[in-house]
């Protein structure tokens, strides 16, 4: 038997999951609508699992989480919740938090996540993954330093005039070359310092020192 303590603030909520997890006979739910209840319970009464609401009143997920495993370090406890969790990733993960499960999900995902969690597999769901993954690649691009990038003389005027707003056409006219030359040599910028518009490319040259804006 599983044995599962869920905590949330909203009653209907933690009934109606209580009811979809107890379809199978190996998982048994208790249910308490604050951090409070459930500290307290935990004192009296041994859980495999603690579904873990992410905004209550009061102490919240996070802090719950935290409080919990610095209890028992061994404690599995998963956040269940609707809201977007993206911002409170990293803070979660030091908590030592087991996973992450949408209130949206299925039964069956559901009881194949809790089932992932006692073997000890991480649980995160597909859009948090991908979330995750275009966050890092944003990183990747803030940590760029000037050895990383192979900007020319050429290059370096081009992004000093695009600094001040001029258009492709009036740079095409003051550089003597076509539009389209211009549009070439700013995608090849765009690539060097990966980034995808104008304002990515200046904020990104000024950073580099490639750049200052205090000038325009």
């Amino acid at each position: 038997m599983i044995r599962i303590l869920l905590v949330d603030d909203h009653p209907s909520v933690g009934e109606g999951t209580k009811t979809m997890i107890e379809q199978d006979p190996d998982m048994e739910v208790s249910v308490v609508l604050s951090a409070i209840e459930a500290l307290e319970l935990i004192q009296t009464k041994s859980f495999d699992l603690i579904l873990c609401d992410l905004n209550m009143p009061g102490i919240s997920g996070l802090e719950l989480t935290k409080r919990l495993i610095q209890q028992d370090a061994e404690r599995k406890v998963i956040i269940y919740t609707g809201y977007e969790i993206g911002t409170h990733f990293n803070l979660l993960i030091e908590s030592g938090v087991s996973g992450f499960i949408s209130k949206t999900i299925s039964r069956e995902q559901l009881h194949n996540a809790i089932r992932c969690a006692m073997r000890g597999d991480a649980v995160i769901p597909i859009s948090l993954l991908k979330q995750l993954r275009r966050n890092e690649i944003k990183l990747e691009r803030q940590e760029l330093s000037i050895e990383d990038v192979s900007i020319n003389e050429k290059e370096q005027t081009i992004l000093h005039e695009v600094a001040t707003g001029i258009s492709n056409k009036e740079l095409a006219a003051m550089l003597h070359v076509s539009q389209r030359n211009v549009e070439y040599q700013l995608s090849k910028i765009f690539e060097k310092l990966s980034v995808r518009s104008r304002s990515e490319a200046i904020k990104e040259a000024q950073r580099l020192g490639l750049i200052s804006l205090e000038q325009y």
